[in-house]
C-alpha cells in the first residue's frame, strides 16, 4: 500500500465514511487483553482510537498471559459479552471461529486495501474472516555482539543451520566461572517444528512429519554438545528466554520480533548491558532468500458483543495506517508494513540501527506458525507433547515422528 492509499484507509476508518456506522451516544467498549504492563501496544491503540472517537471509552478486560487462551475459551462458551476478542494464538482463532463464537467480518476485509497487511491470510477460513491482524511478528536471530567480537567471529549474516551449530559450539564457554551457552532454544515446539515447516514447505496438519527430522537433529546436536541449555533443565526450571539473553547467559537466541521492546526496555532501565543485534533466521543449505515463520496478533468481534458495530470499527482501525503508527511507537511490529511505519520503528531511541538488523526485518517469506483449520487446536496438543518427549530424549526422533503420525490419525483424523 502506498502513502496515499494508507492515508485514505486511515481516514476512512477514523472518519464518518467507509467504516461501520457509529453508535449514538457514549460507548464503553470492552477489549480482552493480557498483561497490560508488558504490552504497551494495547494502551497505545486504545488511546489513538479514543482520540479519533471521543464518545468511546475502552475498558480493557485484563487476563494473565499464561491463562489467556483457556480463560477466553471459557468466557465465550459461557456467553460472555466482551466486545473485542484478541487473537493471541492462531490455534485460538481456529477454535473460536469454527465454534461460531466470532462474528463474520469478511465485509471489513473486502472494504479495505489489505495488500500490505501482513498475516491476514492466517485468518482466511474457507474464504471468510473473523479477525484482522494489527501486529505481525516473525522470528529472527538475536545475538550478543560482544561475544562474537571476543571470539573473533563474524556476525551471523546469511548463515545456514550447519553454520549456526558450529557458531553455537564456538561461542560456548565457562569464562570467569560463568557458563555461557552458544545459543538458547526455548521449550516451545515452534522452535523446531514451525521453522522446519516454513523452510521445507511441510504441513503441520498433514499428518506426515518426516520433514521435521533434520531440524530435530540440529536441535539435539547443539544440546548434546552442551552448546545449548538442556531441554529438560529448561523445562523443569521454567527458564525465561529474556533472562537467558539479557544476563549474557547465551550468545544467540532464535525468537520472535515481539521481544525487541523487551530487550530495549531492559537496556534503558540498566537491567542489561548486552550489546545486541538482529540477524535473519538461519536457512537450510542451498536455500535462496530468507524464509522464516511468524504469526499475527489480531482482533475479532465477539458474536455476543454488546457493541458490535463499534467493535468492528475498532478492529478495522487497529489494522489501519493510524493503528500501525500507534503500535509502532510503542515498539511493536505492525501488520500494515508501510515505509513510514518501519522508519518509525527503527527511529526509536535505543533501537539497533545497523544494516544487518534492518535486513532481519526484510524476510522474503513469512510462513504461518500453524495453518488455520478446525484441526489446528487438537494437532497443536499432540505435536507439543511429542516434541517434549523427543527433546528430553525419552523417544528417538524416528519414534517421536511415528507417534505424531499415529496420534494425528487417531486423535485428529
Amino acid at each position: 500500500m502506498g502513502i496515499a492509499a494508507a492515508a485514505a484507509l486511515s481516514l476512512a476508518l477514523t472518519g464518518c465514511g467507509g467504516g461501520p456506522a457509529n453508535e449514538s451516544g457514549p460507548v464503553t467498549l470492552t477489549v480482552s487483553v493480557w498483561n497490560l504492563a508488558d504490552a504497551p501496544e494495547f494502551q497505545a491503540l486504545f488511546e489513538a482510537f479514543e482520540k479519533a472517537n471521543p464518545d468511546v471509552t475502552i475498558e480493557p478486560v485484563e487476563i494473565l498471559a499464561k491463562d489467556f487462551s483457556d480463560k477466553v475459551t471459557t468466557m465465550l462458551s459461557g456467553g460472555d459479552s466482551t466486545d473485542v476478542i484478541t487473537m493471541k494464538e492462531i490455534t485460538d482463532y481456529a477454535r473460536w471461529s469454527t465454534r461460531g463464537q466470532l462474528a463474520d467480518i469478511t465485509d471489513l476485509v473486502g472494504s479495505s486495501d489489505t495488500s500490505k497487511l501482513g498475516g491476514l491470510d492466517n485468518y482466511n477460513l474457507g474464504g471468510k474472516y473473523h479477525a484482522m491482524p494489527f501486529r505481525q511478528d516473525f522470528w529472527v536471530l538475536y545475538y550478543n555482539k560482544t561475544y562474537f567480537d571476543k571470539a573473533g567471529l563474524k556476525y551471523p549474516d546469511g548463515i545456514n543451520w550447519d553454520e549456526y551449530v558450529e557458531l553455537a559450539k564456538k561461542l560456548t564457554n565457562d569464562a570467569d566461572g560463568k557458563k555461557v551457552y552458544g545459543t538458547y532454544h526455548h521449550t516451545w515446539r515452534s522452535v523446531v517444528q514451525a521453522i522446519s515447516a516454513a523452510q521445507t514447505g511441510g504441513d503441520l496438519l498433514s499428518g506426515k512429519y518426516d520433514f521435521l527430522t533434520e531440524q530435530y537433529r540440529t536441535a539435539l546436536d547443539v544440546q548434546n554438545a552442551g552448546a545449548a541449555l538442556d531441554f529438560g533443565t529448561a523445562k523443569a526450571q521454567t527458564s525465561n528466554y529474556r533472562t537467558m539473553f539479557e544476563t549474557g547467559a547465551t550468545a544467540m537466541l532464535p525468537m520472535g520480533t515481539w521481544y525487541v521492546p523487551g530487550i530495549m526496555k531492559a537496556k534503558a532501565k540498566g537491567d542489561s548491558t548486552v550489546e545486541w543485534g538482529l540477524a535473519p533466521m538461519p536457512q537450510r543449505k542451498g536455500a535462496s532468500g530468507v524464509t522464516t515463520f511468524g504469526a499475527p496478533t489480531g482482533f475479532g468481534v465477539n458474536k455476543k458483543a454488546k457493541h458490535p458495530e463499534m467493535a468492528k470499527k475498532f478492529v478495522q482501525f487497529a489494522a489501519s495506517a493510524a493503528g500501525a503508527q500507534a503500535i509502532v511507537k510503542a515498539g511493536s511490529v505492525p501488520a500494515l508494513r508501510t515505509p513510514e511505519a518501519i522508519d518509525t520503528y527503527f527511529g526509536r531511541e535505543g533501537m539497533v540501527t545497523d544494516e544487518l538488523s534492518k535486513k532481519a526485518f526484510r524476510p522474503d517469506k513469512v510462513a504461518p506458525e500453524m495453518p488455520v483449520s478446525e484441526k489446528s487446536s487438537d494437532a497443536n496438543v499432540l505435536l507439543r507433547e511429542e516434541h517434549d518427549l523427543i527433546m528430553i530424549k525419552e523417544k528417538s526422533i524416528e519414534e517421536g515422528i511415528k507417534s505424531m503420525e499415529q496420534r494425528f490419525t487417531n486423535e485428529v483424523g
